[in-house]
Order: C-alpha cells, then structure tokens, then sequence
C-alpha cells in the first residue's frame, strides 16, 4: 500500500486510507537519521478543499476532534517560504513501516 502524501509547511503527512490511520514526518531536522515522526494514528474522516489549499482531518467519528491545516505550496501564502522538504518513495515506504497499523 502507498500512502496518500500530503506536504503540509511543517509536516509531511501520510495516510493509510486502507486502515485509516495517519502520521506525521515533522520537517526542519538535519537528515533522515534525525526525523521526529509521531506514531499512527486513527482518523475517521480526510477532507480536502476545493477553492483553497486547506485540508482536514477528523480525529473522532463525530467529527468534533479536528486538526487542520494547508497544503504547502511554491510561493506559499501560509508560510511565505519557498522551502519544501524532499522524502525518496524509500524513506515514505520506510516511514510507512515504522509502526504499521
């Protein structure tokens, strides 16, 4: 399974729509040896908007427990900054088995 990817200002963000879990790879460390990334976890819902770079993630299945956030872009409106982060389809794979599911 290759997780959905979406590359947020701060965070890299990957989904097992499958199993419905996610994590998160946060940016700004010194190399791949050094990446801070949270464990999976559930989400019950992934709503991306049509008309802007927002997205949203349901943490219950009230959808009461919400995290949001943008899509990182070129010449990024929330961020201001041209920086994006590179992970190979390797480090995502590996990532992706860090804590499976």
């Amino acid at each position: 399974m290759r997780p959905l990817t979406i590359e947020s200002c701060h965070s890299i963000w990957l989904f097992d729509t499958e199993h419905m879990s996610f994590l998160r790879v946060l940016k700004g460390f010194d190399g791949p040896e050094h990446l801070a990334v949270t464990g999976w976890r559930r989400y019950y819902g992934l709503e991306m908007s049509a008309d802007s770079e927002s997205f949203v993630v349901e943490l219950n299945p009230e959808g009461t427990r919400l995290l949001r956030s943008w899509r990182h872009t070129e010449d990024c409106a929330q961020c201001g900054g041209h920086v994006t982060s590179e992970l190979s389809v390797e480090e995502i794979q590996s990532l992706a088995r860090i804590s499976s599911p």
